[in-house]
């Protein structure tokens, strides 16, 4: 007995101390345990009609404790399509949409068979029962699943507004059920084109281990394939809760072990990939999550699911802004509404609201700015999300098709007048599955699966400022409609609201700078490589390139490698110091040799001049003059005749010059043969036969030099090879063979030349100039010789220049060798020639002898 007095007493204490702290009549429903958790409970909302206009009973049912602000914001945005629809004379006109809501069905359910109540399940259909046209399910497929059977019994169609899940969309087994949510098709498009727009190339990847998650990972390595965007890790949440456990560590060590600053994360919100995240969120993992609207949530410590210091980027169907939806919010208030005692019980529970103690029904202190603060602590704020997006055009969706069967059925609602009308759901179900419309948003909605568009999405950026703030911006869209510029981002607003560009980028190997190319790793993936300088003479202008590009053969790669620069076009210019000097010192040698031409004329009646054969001596001091000049025509920019001018009278005039020291060797000999008595001999050297050598041999290289230029004839050729940056401008040889006749033709009369002097160089003669022809054609061969070994290995302006050099030394060779020794005499010792001083001369020669 005391015992039961002592319960009694405490019980007595605890209701006191309750109605101290909570209004009496919500004792019982004051839930201590619910936090303002931002999780999606399962609502059931069944669809009715009465005729005429009537108002919504709001917030009836069992909305007294467990929702959360996600829930609250689907009952508004239902209540809004509600009032509109209602108050719309074009759709369902004397016709109003009312609804019953059902929260929590599944937990309310299992307390009534625990308590063993006599309660049907919300929705069955029974005799003297209202009849529902539909019953829009959702947020939480897997219930909305389970329920499927059940409104079948009832015959009840299900619309379910939670995000798209492929197995809701199999038709033998969900064949009365449509999903209002779009395709997630191009999802993994989009977020590859973003990762290429932000140039990460390396990403992770955190999925649910269910077909959910197969499907995504699929649809990412297709679209992986044609972007070059690799996954670094890929992390696979088991839904067996003993195998999750087991595996937590793992999952923990992949992410941080891993290089990748982007992770990737979708998969199924009702799995154990969002309890991941929520054990993660006392770790510092610094890393940049890129997910979807339904992981956009808040937990039980009041953060952001996805919780990072760089911040998280979402991806949210695209849709407009529902014109009105905000101001309904501010305007919603229970003396608007309801007089039942729910919805004075959920202001209460939830706003902080005060209750005087003698009518539950009323708040004292209660302002809509309650709300609108409570509203703003989830992400969402006001704006709808996709879920409540969804049921606003279920709600819209269930009256385009009843406002179809009306319009066959006028007379069976006209004779109801403020009763509630009953249709055949599965007839409107039929107009509802193929119908389409604009929404008041101006979103035009397709009903039919097999027509619908691919999903647009909008991309958002959330920054966490804890405790208590969060920042959400629109940086950017993706359009899924093909053969269009698919991703647009705005660059001033993510400049200002984010910190991406300062975040380390999500890459493998750092980008190749230009100047290189990219060398990949041995079994590593394709976005890890290593960088490697571009060959020679080829350019990377770009950072990131797999193949270096050759310059063009006009162009060269400069220093870096990065750009073509222009070649320089050279060539031996009389502006260039060895252009320069080549022409002044062949001026000199032909000066030099006019002034000698001169000196011969003045003193041609001396013993010197005349003993020499002054007639072939002439010829040859104007020959030389003429091979003097003749490297002017190799100085300066080569054109076609030049090229051609240069060849042939560097032949001739060269041919010539030889052929004169020919004449006048044969002609010493001939002279010192005429003294044995030889009347042939002496025919010979009267009649000046060793004069006509000059035409002959002459004549002969004329015919050489016609047949090359008739073959093969030089030209104006550019090497584009030769020097690193120019373009050397040169003439071509044309026919080599040619060149190599003419040379050895002169090569061959110096040869001779120089075999006769050699073998006449001791005959007796005062002025016997054998010896210095002997002299002058080693010279002139010793020149050519080598020209002919260092043609070989110069090429460009030197070979130029190695070539009028040759033509100057071996001229300048037979000049001083030939004609100095004569000069000398002629200018210096004028008394050795006079014809006293040879007579003397010649008679101790005969005396000695």
């Amino acid at each position: 007995m005391l015992s039961l007095i002592f319960v009694f007493l405490t019980l007595k204490l605890f209701l006191i101390f309750c109605s101290l702290t909570d209004p009496k009549c919500f004792w019982r429903t004051k839930d201590k345990r619910n936090k303002e958790v931002d999780e999606e409970l399962d609502c059931l909302f069944s669809i009715y009609t009465k005729h005429g206009y009537v108002k919504n009973d709001h917030f009836t049912g069992n909305l007294d404790k467990k929702l959360t602000p996600k829930n609250i914001h689907l009952i508004f945005s239902l209540y809004f399509a509600m009032e509109e629809i209602n108050r719309n004379s074009h759709i369902l006109p004397n016709i109003s949409l009312l609804v019953d809501i059902n929260c929590d069905l599944f937990a309310s359910h299992i307390k009534t068979v625990l308590s063993q109540e006599e309660e049907h399940f919300p929705n069955y259909y029974c005799t003297k029962q209202r009849r529902y046209l539909v019953a829009l399910t959702g947020p939480l497929w897997r219930k909305s699943a389970i329920l499927v059977p059940l409104l079948y019994t009832s015959r009840t169609p299900e619309l379910y507004y939670g995000h798209f899940q492929s197995l809701l969309n199999v038709h033998e087994q969900f064949p009365h059920l449509y999903q209002m949510s779009p395709k997630d098709t191009s999802l993994a498009l989009a977020m590859i084109s973003l990762m290429v727009h932000l140039k990460w190339n390396w990403v992770g990847m955190i999925i649910s281990d269910d077909d959910h998650g197969n499907q995504f990972l699929s649809e990412w390595r297709g679209e992986m394939q044609r972007n070059i965007v690799c996954l670094a890790f890929v992390t696979m949440i088991s839904t067996d809760q003993f195998v999750y456990y087991k595996m937590l560590n793992k999952y923990y060590n992949q992410i941080m072990t891993s290089s990748a600053k982007a992770v990737i994360v979708n998969g199924d919100k009702e799995s154990q990939l969002k309890w991941n995240f929520i054990l993660w969120q006392s770790l510092d993992i610094r890393r940049i999550w890129v997910s979807v609207s339904q992981f956009d949530m808040i937990t039980v410590r009041g953060d952001f699911l996805l919780k990072s210091p760089h911040g998280t980027l979402i991806f949210s169907h695209q849709h407009s802004e529902v014109s009105g939806f905000k101001q309904f919010l501010q305007r919603v208030h229970p003396s608007n509404y309801s007089t039942e005692i729910s919805l004075a019980n959920l202001w209460w529970t939830y706003f902080k609201c005060s209750l005087p103690s003698s009518n539950c029904n009323k708040l004292k202190y209660c302002s809509t700015e309650t709300l609108l603060k409570w509203l703003f602590r989830t992400p969402s704020g006001m704006a709808m999300s996709d879920t409540t997006y969804n049921l606003y055009n279920a709600v819209f969706a269930v009256a385009h098709s009843l406002h179809e069967v009306l319009l066959q059925q006028v007379d069976t609602w006209s004779n109801n007048a403020g009763k509630e009308l009953e249709f055949d759901p599965w007839k409107m179900f039929s107009f509802l599955k193929n119908i389409q419309f604009v929404n008041p948003a101006g979103d035009l909605v397709i009903m039919n699966q097999k027509l619908k568009l691919d999903a647009e999405y909008d991309i958002f950026y959330i920054m966490d400022f804890p405790p208590n703030f969060g920042l959400k911006v629109k940086i950017g869209k993706f359009s899924g409609v093909p053969n269009y510029q698919q991703l647009y981002m705005s660059d001033e607003i993510t400049e200002w609201a984010t910190c991406l560009r300062q975040t380390p980028p999500s890459i493998c190997s750092q980008p190749c700078s230009p100047g290189h190319r990219k060398s990949p790793q041995q079994g590593n993936a394709v976005c890890c490589f290593d960088c490697n300088p571009c060959p020679e003479n080829e350019i990377s202008n770009m950072t990131n390139m797999d193949e270096c590009v050759k310059c063009p053969p006009d162009q060269y790669a400069n220093i870096y490698q990065t750009h073509c620069l222009r070649k320089v076009v050279t060539f031996l210019a009389y502006e260039d110091p060895l252009g320069i000097s080549l022409v002044c010192l062949a001026l000199c040698f032909s000066a030099l040799t006019a002034v000698v031409f001169c000196v011969f004329l003045k003193h041609q009646d001396t013993p010197i001049v005349k003993a020499n054969n002054k007639a072939l001596s002439y010829v040859l001091l104007i020959s030389l003059i003429f091979c003097f000049l003749c490297p002017l025509l190799y100085i300066g920019h080569p054109h076609t005749i030049t090229c051609i001018m240069q060849q042939t009278t560097f032949a001739i005039v060269f041919t010539v010059a030889t052929s004169t020291v020919l004449a006048k060797t044969i002609t010493v000999v001939l002279a010192f043969k005429v003294t044995v008595p030889d009347k042939r001999m002496r025919s010979l050297l009267v009649s000046g036969a060793p004069n006509f050598i000059i035409p002959v041999c002459t004549m002969i290289q004329m015919l050489l030099c016609g047949i090359w230029i008739g073959t093969s004839p030089p030209f104006v050729d550019a090497d584009v090879h030769m020097e690193h940056g120019h373009i050397i401008i040169v003439c071509n040889k044309g026919s080599v063979i040619s060149f190599y006749c003419v040379l050895g033709y002169m090569g061959s009369l110096a040869l001779a030349s120089f075999t006769i002097a050699f073998l006449a160089r001791n005959l007796p003669d005062t002025f016997n100039e054998t010896k210095f022809l002997t002299f002058s054609m080693l010279v002139f061969c010793s020149v050519w010789v080598t020209f002919l070994a260092v043609y070989q290995s110069t090429k460009g302006k030197a070979l130029v220049a190695v070539e009028v050099f040759s033509i100057l030394a071996s001229s300048a060779g037979l000049f001083l060798c030939i004609f100095a020794p004569k000069c000398y005499i002629i200018l210096l010792r004028p008394k050795i020639n006079s014809f006293h001083k040879f007579r003397v001369t010649n008679a101790k020669a005969e005396y000695i002898h």
